[in-house]
């Protein structure tokens, strides 16, 4: 019987030549065909920086529709607690002043809502009440393009009839600085 050598015996080994390339292409294409989520939130055009002192004027009271939201997740209306249900018409009303109340805004174009919010308010209060006091103008919007054009107001209507209807009726939403805990002003 012939003696087998060590050189004779197979060799327990795989080719990892080419795994790296493979990884590699693996890598590619995960990263090729993934969908990458989008942050959502709340769109708002900021004004834009300014090394100056900002003019401090003083607004006609009239003009100002105040809501607070404190820590307990609850409205403040021009001084009167208000459900979020009844903000949306609340809002419209002040902005439009269809009975020209002299407690309401003046005109649309001089119409500014104050939104100032506690630090212990809940994000979906916070939402809530924001997306009320959108929906508002959105419904101004909707009734005027309808009155000036006999359609609603999309993104798709052109730009000049969505720039009149705005210039009609500014969205003029001014948040102030939220504060401290159950720190009601």
């Amino acid at each position: 019987m012939a003696k087998k050598s060590s050189r004779d015996r197979m060799k327990n080994e795989i080719n990892a030549g080419s795994m790296a390339d493979i990884a590699f292409l693996l890598l590619i294409f995960f990263l090729v065909t993934t969908t990458i989520v989008e942050d959502k939130g709340i769109l708002v055009k900021l004004p834009p920086w300014s090394e100056e002192d900002p003019d401090i004027t003083k607004l006609k009271e009239r003009n100002v529709f105040s809501v607070l939201v404190n820590a307990q997740n609850q409205l403040l209306v021009r001084g009167e607690p208000t459900r979020t249900d009844d903000l949306r018409e609340r809002a419209k009303e002040f902005i439009s002043n269809p009975a020209n109340r002299p407690d309401l805004a003046e005109k649309p174009t001089k119409a500014i809502i104050s939104l100032k919010n506690d630090r212990g308010t809940n994000y979906e209060t916070y939402l809530e009440v924001y997306n009320e006091l959108k929906g508002a103008y959105n419904e101004l919007w909707d009734e005027l393009s309808q009155k000036m054009y006999g359609k609603p107001y999309s993104d798709d209507m052109p730009l000049a009839y969505r720039k009149a209807i705005k210039e009609e009726i500014p969205m003029v939403l001014s948040e102030a600085e939220p504060t401290s805990f159950g720190e009601e002003n």
